[in-house]
């Protein structure tokens, strides 16, 4: 009789196969991502149409640090008939964007799943309700502490001779690019945390990076920030600490992820031990 072998069973073969059955034509990408884009600006559509509602109410928010920091008589002003109407749609747009927030990451990350293991796409609320708060927290951060020392740095160039008259469409740009632009950057440790988790990047190597990150940090900084030290300093710094709190959690996905693989490594281990001492038995 040919003598039985007895499969080795590796402890992620079950995963590996679960991701590969997962995986779809590129065509069917496609149209996944055409579902979830759809699906994304429906959330964002519904949230507009609430949002302008309250258009002044929302644009009369937006205004308060720059007229904290405004000399007296100062306003703001529009030069196009229709400029004021485009900035109330503007204001209502952006407000929709950030109240889908939520929305947008959840098809995000339905999106990818797919090439994901099981255990990974069980993370999908706490990633969206992480993602959310991380770009609230970014965009409000720049509105409560970046906005005031920003103002205050360009209304100081004003004198008796010179008075500041600001457009609205002008101004609600300036504004909406640093809010997506410290929502954006303030997803760092979620980015680092998941590519930590598919091996992308190590925690060993995001301290062996670091001066170069740093460097890039501030180099983003005077890129997206009005051209002035304590604007650039505002923002690098709070990107150094995001990265620095990325390194600590990739590390402690990387110690979760080892366990882990032992743990199932002693269990398959244990297993195929049972099978050959059952087929000795037999024999």
């Amino acid at each position: 009789m040919p003598e039985e072998t007895a499969q080795t069973h590796e402890p992620w073969d079950e995963e590996e196969d679960e991701v590969a059955a997962s995986r779809m034509p590129f065509l069917e990408h496609l149209e996944e991502l055409r579902m979830r884009l759809v699906r994304a600006a429906i959330a964002v559509g519904v949230g507009f149409f609430v949002a302008y509602a309250f258009k002044e109410r929302l644009y009369g928010y937006l205004t308060i640090p720059l007229k904290k920091a405004m000399p007296p008589g100062a306003k703001l002003i529009y030069t196009a008939p229709q400029e004021a109407f485009f900035t109330y749609l503007k204001v209502a747009f952006l407000a929709g964007v950030i109240g889908a927030s939520p929305v947008i990451f959840y098809q995000l990350w339905r999106f990818v799943s797919p090439g994901l293991y099981r255990h990974e796409r069980r993370a999908i609320w706490p990633f969206v309700i992480i993602s959310s708060v991380l770009f609230v927290c970014g965009a409000v951060f720049c509105y409560a502490i970046v906005f005031p020392y920003a103002f205050q740095f360009f209304m100081s160039f004003a004198t008796a001779e010179i008075t500041p008259m600001l457009k609205l469409n002008e101004y609600l740009s300036f504004t909406a690019t640093l809010l997506f632009a410290f929502g954006v950057v303030f997803e760092m440790p979620l980015v680092l945390v998941f590519l930590g988790r598919l091996g992308v990047v190590t925690s060993q190597g995001l301290r062996r990076w670091r001066k170069y990150a740093i460097l890039v940090m501030f180099i983003a900084a005077a890129v997206f920030t009005p051209p002035d030290v304590v604007s650039q300093i505002l923002m690098a710094l709070p990107l150094i600490m995001l990265y620095e709190v990325s390194i600590i959690l990739v590390a402690a996905a990387q110690r979760k992820k080892a366990r882990r693989e032992a743990e199932m490594e002693a269990e398959w281990g244990g297993e195929d031990e049972k099978s050959a001492d059952d087929e000795d038995g037999d024999h």
